[in-house]
């Protein structure tokens, strides 16, 4: 399983990339993984100014349906379009192309209090 080290983790199991003043943010190796296949991503809340913690979409798989949370204050700016008709890139490619929404930063040092790769393998038991 992969853990980038340049990446932020929640307990909900989303990760959450820093750049500048904006962020992406998806779902952990380890979360499609236990999701098992994707079959859709469904988000809708591109121009919301959302706090930490509120759900910003959902994925469906095969036999379940989860809530995204989002891992910092921010508004969604774009979600990653390539997943309406690909929505397997989740499952091949979590923290590339199968990122789900880039945000701008409410509060920038927020991501501070979230887990290290390091800390995520252990709170998993990886």
């Amino acid at each position: 399983m992969n853990f980038p080290s340049e990446l932020k983790y929640t307990e909900d199991h989303e990760w959450i990339r820093i750049e500048g003043d904006t962020a992406i943010i998806g779902i952990t190796d380890h979360a499609q993984n236990e999701l098992g296949d994707i079959v859709y991503v469904d988000i809708n809340t591109v121009g919301e100014a959302l706090q930490k913690g509120d759900v910003f979409g959902s994925v469906e798989a095969v036999k379940t349906v989860s809530d995204l949370f989002l891992p910092i204050a921010g508004t969604v700016l774009e979600i990653n379009e390539q997943l309406d008709g690909e929505p397997e890139l989740v499952n091949s490619d979590p923290y590339g192309n199968g990122w789900m929404v880039r945000i701008s930063l409410a509060s920038p040092g927020e991501e501070d209090g979230l887990m290290s790769a390091e800390d995520y393998q252990k709170f998993i038991g990886a």
